[in-house]
């Protein structure tokens, strides 16, 4: 989670809102990102996106059924799915997000009947620092 961490303070120096996220797989880390929506002129630039895409390509498979996914944030219904598509075994995520969650706020998309594919999911670590991140850059906007 440090990793995502420190990805999300790059994505906050950048102008972009502090998500980071990490793709490892037995032990190492396969590729970051974080945040790049406005950079890159792209809605679909989440960090989750991003970084399912780098780690796919830099393994050369569509599926990561042996990966971990690591998120400063809940992943949206959009990323969520991407989860599910590449068949992540695991997601950790540090902080809740209510308003645009989707694994235990919105949707609930892994609780769905037509979710094919269900991650282990592990959340609230490193909450108090991605929470202070994101508030911090709120804040500092307003």
């Amino acid at each position: 989670m440090r990793l995502a961490l420190d990805a999300a303070r790059a994505g906050a120096a950048a102008g972009e809102v502090p998500v980071g996220a990490v793709v490892t797989c037995g032990g190492d880390m396969i590729a970051t990102s974080h945040n790049q929506p406005r950079g890159l002129r792209d809605p679909t630039a989440h960090a989750e996106m991003l970084t399912i895409r780098a780690a796919a390509a830099a393994l050369g498979r569509e599926r990561l059924d042996d990966c971990t996914l690591w998120v400063t944030l809940e992943p949206c219904a959009m990323c969520a799915g991407a989860i599910a598509h590449a068949r992540i075994a695991r997601l950790y995520y540090a902080a809740s997000d209510p308003k645009g969650g989707a694994v235990e706020h919105g949707p609930r998309f892994f609780t769905q009947p037509t979710c094919h594919h269900r991650p282990e999911i592990y959340a609230g670590i490193g909450e108090g620092e991605a929470a202070a991140l994101l508030k911090d850059f709120f804040t500092q906007r307003r």
